[in-house]
């Protein structure tokens, strides 16, 4: 069977493992888990400036990944270790995941394929974990199978180019004039998913094809760049903009919900965590479980699971989430029909 078609199935569940039984059954203290006395390292590679203490610990409080590690018996600083690395240019990225690897941390964590690419090119042996790849891992060359990884990469994958003709629908519902599409992303790791882009821009010209609208990509590669791009598209009637989901877009979603209302720039996002920052409107996956089944691949690792076999889980289910307070603020109305369709309505 396709695993991707497994997707337009509704069902009730959340997220799919490719293999019956998959991280759902109760891990195993397998041989190779670390002995008690000597604290784990993991690794981690993030896209902006290091935080400062005080914004870490702000983060790392309200993040279910550290709160569902928490919950499976990690606590940092006793019997783990973590390790931070971060970057706002390609090469500073590069670098930093190289300087991860040189330390043999136990576990590397990236949030998405193309950061889980960079560590890749470094070590063949770490297990990586990634929390949300942008699109299919295998058509990436990252793992050999959904169900069977057969490398030193597992996690969750997203199925953002699946989801763009009902992001489009959505984006035309809002702007019934809708003449062109512009894709909002960074260029700080797509060069390491060009199977990944092309993909998705294929599919996001055929279905805004289908909706008589032409598209354009504007690529950022600093927050700088940010607010450049939406004051470029100001004051175009029938203009609307899908903003991918990448770990910099989430670093720099203030710069993008702040200036997308204040240019009354219709914009849908992939993921509601831009949604409940002020943006307009999201059309995807629950981050925060994603972040949760994320601590389960870890935890499943550091004690002895091997990634090569832990199979790559994908969401099943999809939220419609719009901002009816961002809405009022630009002017902008809602249709009925697709307030009748949300999943939630911030108010």
């Amino acid at each position: 069977m396709d695993s991707r078609a497994e997707v337009r199935g509704s069902g009730r569940r959340r997220f799919i493992g490719v293999v019956a039984g998959g991280l759902l059954a109760s891990p195993r203290r397998a041989a190779a888990q670390k002995s008690s006395d000597k604290p784990v390292r993991l690794g981690i590679l993030g896209i902006g400036a290091a935080p400062t203490p005080e914004e870490l610990a702000r983060s790392v409080a309200a993040n279910r990944f550290w709160v569902s590690m928490k919950q499976r018996g990690w606590v940092d600083g006793q019997n783990i270790v973590v390790e931070r690395r971060f970057g706002e240019s390609v090469e500073q990225l590069r670098a930093a995941a190289a300087e991860l690897v040189g330390l043999r941390v136990d576990v590397l964590f990236a949030g998405s394929a193309g950061l889980a690419k960079m560590l890749q090119s470094q070590t063949r042996t770490i297990p990586i974990v990634v929390g949300r790849a942008e699109g299919d891992l295998v058509e990436a060359g990252l793992v050999e199978s959904l169900a069977k990884p057969g490398r030193n990469i597992t996690g969750s994958q997203l199925i953002n180019d699946e989801l763009v003709p009902k992001r489009l629908e959505f984006l035309k519902a809002l702007v019934p004039t809708l003449s062109s599409v512009v894709v909002l992303r960074e260029g700080l790791t797509i060069a390491e998913l060009p199977q990944i882009a092309a993909r998705y821009d294929r599919q996001v010209v055929a279905s805004a094809r289908a909706l008589g609208a032409d598209v354009r990509t504007v690529v950022v590669r600093g927050a700088s760049d940010l607010a450049a791009a939406f004051a470029e598209m100001a004051g175009k009637p029938g203009h609307g903009v899908l903003v991918t989901s990448s770990p910099f877009m989430f670093v720099y979603r203030q710069s993008i919900v702040r200036p997308a209302m204040a240019q009354r720039i219709p914009v849908v996002y992939e993921t509601q965590v831009f949604v409940e920052a002020g943006g307009l409107m999201s059309y995807g996956v629950d981050v925060t479980e994603m972040e949760q089944r994320a601590a389960t691949y870890v935890d499943r690792i550091l004690r002895g699971a091997r990634p090569a076999d832990l199979p790559i889980e994908q969401p099943t289910k999809f939220d419609l989430v719009i901002n009816a307070t961002t809405a009022k603020a630009m002017g902008v109305i809602i249709p009925p029909g697709l307030l009748a369709r949300a999943d939630r309505i911030i108010s």
